[in-house]
């Protein structure tokens, strides 16, 4: 799947999937419109590491998703939109739950009217597996019930649901995809690939982690890219929604263990109280049944756990950062 020559709108473009995409989108000869979140010093996210070579057909905006007019220039004359612009630190969710309302769901609500208006031929929402919750059976489908165990997943709900409501009632050509948890290069710190791998390769002992329990469908993100690339040039139905996982799980004791194997390190491991969420929020298993993936999009993913493990690590070991290391230890 190519979408060379469309004019594509990615919002979150300096973020971790978003450049990823991005790059992808510039290497298939797309004209791509970046939004960046605007900041005092101009910081293009990770959209900063791509070569001046590849980025000769990208023009970078700067704005908020929240700003509702800003957004309808920003979607003027595009034929797709990504949008992945979105709070997804789960941890200050609960500390700033109404920062989550107002770029999630009003941002989300801002770029279905701007598609609505400009009829842009196709919206790709990313949404997120946190949507189940703990789920009630496993693996999960597209029409398990969803659980707003989080204020972050409580808003990426509502977000999910005005999709549906504006595919159904006004007939927006966007489709939601859910990938389970992706990770790979320019990941945050705080997730739990990155957070497992950089205290390894700083030998951290102990090891500072929350519950080892949790079980987790980990993609990698050019698998999760390739995915999304080919929602936007599918035969789909507006409201579509459709998982992009691997179909399998490990839980973070698993992880840890193939992490550790892999670099060649037994470094013990400690529970940190401050890593735990709460109890009843704490989602147990995530685990995706992938086969709409298969048969809508013929798409399967391709990168093994421990390839992408490996090279997530020898992407991380020159960008340690000393005093993240230290903060380890406190």
């Amino acid at each position: 799947m190519n979408l060379g020559g469309s004019r594509v709108l990615v919002t979150g473009a300096g973020g971790f999937i978003g450049s990823h995409l991005v790059q992808r989108l510039l290497s298939d000869g797309a004209h791509v419109r970046a939004l960046c979140l605007y900041t005092s010093t101009g910081s293009r996210g990770w959209l900063d590491d791509l070569s001046a070579e590849l980025t000769t057909d990208l023009e970078v905006w700067f704005g908020d998703v929240r700003d509702e007019s800003y957004v309808d220039q920003l979607v003027k004359g595009m034929d797709i939109v990504f949008h992945l612009a979105a709070l997804i630190a789960i941890p200050y969710s609960y500390i700033a739950p109404s920062s989550f309302i107002a770029t999630n769901v009003v941002g989300t609500h801002n770029v279905l009217e701007a598609a609505r208006r400009h009829q842009v031929r196709r919206l790709v929402h990313v949404s997120t597996s946190e949507v189940y919750g703990t789920p009630d059976t496993l693996p999960i489908t597209e029409q398990h019930a969803l659980k707003g165990q989080s204020p972050y997943s409580a808003s990426k709900i509502a977000a999910d649901k005005l999709c549906e409501a504006w595919a159904c009632s006004f007939g927006v050509p966007v489709i939601v995809l859910r990938p389970f948890n992706t990770y790979g290069p320019r990941q945050s710190a705080r997730a739990i690939i990155p957070t497992v791998l950089e205290q390894i390769l700083c030998g951290i002992n102990p090891l500072r982690l929350g519950s080892l329990e949790p079980r987790r469908d980990f993609t990698y993100v050019t698998d999760t890219v390739d995915g999304l690339i080919r929602a936007a040039g599918a035969v789909l139905s507006p409201g579509e929604v459709i998982h992009l996982g691997t179909g399998t799980s490990v839980s973070v004791g698993e992880l840890v263990e193939r992490a550790q194997r892999l670099l060649g390190t037994q470094l013990p491991v400690t529970v940190d109280q401050q890593r735990l969420r709460p109890a009843r929020s704490e989602v147990r298993a995530l685990q995706s049944d992938p086969s709409r993936a298969a048969s809508l999009l013929a798409w399967r993913p391709t990168v093994e756990l421990d390839s992408g493990l490996a090279t997530t690590a020898a992407w991380l070991r020159p960008r340690l950062d000393p005093r993240r290391a230290a903060s380890f230890q406190r």
